[in-house]
C-alpha cells in the first residue's frame, strides 16, 4: 500500500543515511522501524497486584510499608 506521511527533513535525511550504510532503502527503514515500534509497544499494560518474594522467616519488618515511599526512604536512611 502506497502512503503519505509527514517528517522533518532532519529526520529523513538521518533516516536515509541510515539506510545507505546499511545497504537499506528509505521505505525498509522507516518499515522496520514501525515495525520494532509496534512490537515494544505491543505488550498490553500490566495490572493488578504484584507479588513480590521475600527472603528470610518473617517477611517485612515491623513498621515497614511498601506503599509508602518516603517511609521506605527514612528507613533506608538510618540502616548503617
Amino acid at each position: 500500500m502506497r502512503t503519505t506521511i509527514r517528517l522533518d527533513d532532519g529526520l529523513i535525511e538521518r533516516a536515509k543515511r541510515f539506510g545507505l550504510d546499511r545497504g537499506k532503502t528509505f521505505t525498509t527503514i522507516v518499515r522496520e522501524a514501525l515495525v520494532a515500534y509496534l512490537a515494544r509497544n505491543d505488550k498490553s499494560p500490566r495490572s493488578g497486584k504484584v507479588n513480590l518474594p521475600t527472603s528470610g522467616h518473617g517477611g517485612l519488618q515491623p513498621g515497614v510499608n511498601l506503599d509508602d515511599t518516603a517511609n521506605l526512604l527514612d528507613i533506608m536512611d538510618e540502616r548503617p
